[in-house]
């Protein structure tokens, strides 16, 4: 049986502004999908990239007084360079301004919908939200207001290149009803099928180029025209791949992969849900397998965003609390449904409790126990420990478990599935007391120095499966315990914190681990 295939994809970010931490939380979702499904045998490609072409990115520049090129050069570097912080196994990269794969395929992808009869070039008028580069009627503004950005949109008159969205209506219904094109979480399946039972208007796919101050891809046969910047991203998805040229890519990972995966977040549903499988019906693409939503990350109960200037910086957040802390606040706090709002108390909070407190002290607890009353050598028990059905019962439920979780997009419930071992374990000490049986065996109970040999090997055996486990998750954390769990030249390696206790930073405390 050939090996399934899985493409995994973020969405790429405007590179108006440096990155923050609502693009971390999909950065981390995504990555943690691609660990998991490679664990599973599968031969995986975890994809992102930059959004360089938008006018969001132009306004910019040309208020900070750089040029556009420039700019963006700059502010697409950080959010590449995001895989050292966050630990990401990112697979390949793409620059919608630069990659040479780009617009060779998203000229190609434009003839294919032109070839099906999709395209057609008419006069347009509407109000246009530059922050969300999308076209409003009235009826979807507040008090003439975007919903997203709080801004009025701006009145535009010009004749465009237009999409027959229209046409394909009754098909997308049809498939996401089916589950075909499958959407979770399911709230976000049913606004999806609302908003297009409430029909569904052809929309413009391109700008003038003197609206687009020149930048973006020129539409193919007409230069007066750029190609509009969400039609030019969402092609990422396939340019990547080598579509429109003699790459093998398109074939291994799209048309002939099992799955094709797209995470993204709720405000860019429209766009992932209804326009980008339209245009692949259009240009006789298969159509993606699972579409992933994430809610908002909000700071005081504000969205975080580049645009609107609330903004927590990722980098710093690991540079000052590490990797595992920044990562497992994403995975435990962030619902499967709604936001979360983030603030460094909780972020330390939940660092503390779980990783330093419960997992990192059992790690600790068990390595210690062992050099002190085996010499650093594994117990080579055969008995079963009293009192461990709890705790096995744990670890036979795991994968079953952090599967089922992931496959329903639910990242709490998966961790759950790690943090139960942890907590088992800790428990398990405490009802067994080694150092009881320690005791016991120095006074010469036989039985007690059984017991002890199989209670040290069950919480060893325990550390380690909690390692594998973590893997995806926190992946430097999961890689020191598992350090610590094996023996080099016939004994483990001394015991050392596997986590640091941080604080959270006050008046007159700096921000940082303590030492």
């Amino acid at each position: 049986m050939a090996t399934p295939h899985t493409y995994i994809t973020t969405t790429i970010p405007y590179v108006n502004a440096r990155p923050h931490l609502g693009f971390a939380l999909e950065l981390v979702q995504a990555d943690v999908l691609a660990r998991h499904h490679r664990r599973r045998g599968e031969r995986v490609r975890l994809q992102t990239g930059t959004d360089d072409n938008s006018l969001k990115n132009v306004l910019a520049a040309e208020a900070a007084g750089v040029e556009v090129s420039t700019f963006v050069d700059d502010n697409a570097a950080a959010f590449v360079a995001l895989a050292g912080p966050l630990s990401l196994s990112v697979d390949d990269v793409i620059r919608t301004s630069r990659d040479p794969r780009h617009r060779t395929g998203v000229e190609r992808f434009w003839r294919a919908c032109a070839a099906s009869g999709d395209l057609y070039r008419r006069h347009y008028e509407g109000l246009y939200c530059v922050g969300c580069e999308q076209f409003y009627s009235p009826a979807e503004l507040r008090d003439g207001r975007c919903l997203e950005h709080g801004t009025v949109p701006q009145q535009v008159s010009e004749e465009n290149w237009f999409f027959r969205l229209s046409r394909y209506a009754d098909r997308l219904h049809h498939l996401i009803a089916t589950g075909e094109l499958r959407i979770e979480p399911a709230e976000r399946r049913n606004e999806v099928l609302a908003f297009i039972a409430g029909g569904l208007e052809d929309f413009s796919i391109s700008r003038s180029a003197a609206r687009a101050h020149g930048w973006g891809i020129p539409v193919p046969d007409d230069p007066s025209q750029v190609i509009y910047v969400w039609w030019d991203a969402l092609g990422n998805y396939l340019t990547a791949l080598g579509y429109g040229t003699a790459s093998q890519d398109h074939q291994r990972w799209w048309t002939g992969a099992q799955r094709r995966v797209h995470l993204l977040g709720k405000g860019v549903l429209r766009f992932h849900a209804v326009y980008w499988p339209a245009m692949l019906l259009s240009a006789g693409q298969p159509l993606p397998t699972d579409i992933l939503v994430h809610g908002y990350l909000t700071a005081d109960g504000r969205k975080i965003s580049k645009s609107s200037g609330v903004t927590v910086d990722p980098v710093a957040l690991a540079e000052q609390y590490g990797t595992d802390a920044v990562r497992w606040w994403l995975l435990r706090e962030v619902p499967r449904v709604g936001d979360a709002d983030f603030t460094l108390d909780r972020l330390v909070h939940r660092a503390n409790d779980e990783l330093a407190n419960g997992l990192g002290n059992l790690v600790n607890r068990v390595i210690t126990m062992i050099h002190r009353y085996r010499n650093g050598q594994v117990p080579t028990g055969t008995q079963q420990a009293h009192g461990s059905n709890e705790l096995e019962e744990a670890i036979r439920q795991a994968p079953g478990l952090i599967d089922a979780s992931l496959t329903a997009f639910d990242f709490r419930r998966a961790t759950t599935a790690v943090w139960n071992i942890v907590d088992a374990a800790n428990r398990h000490i405490n009802f067994v007391r080694p150092w009881e049986l320690a005791k016991a065996e120095r006074a010469g109970d036989e039985d007690a120095s059984g017991q002890l040999d199989a209670v040290l090997a069950t919480l060893l055996r325990t550390c380690q499966q909690a390692a594998d486990h973590l893997e995806p998750f926190l992946p430097d954390a999961a890689s020191r315990i598992a350090h610590q769990c094996t023996p080099h030249t016939g004994q483990l390696p001394n015991p050392s914190p596997t986590f640091h206790r941080l604080t959270a930073p006050t008046s007159d405390t700096p921000a940082g681990p303590e030492q």
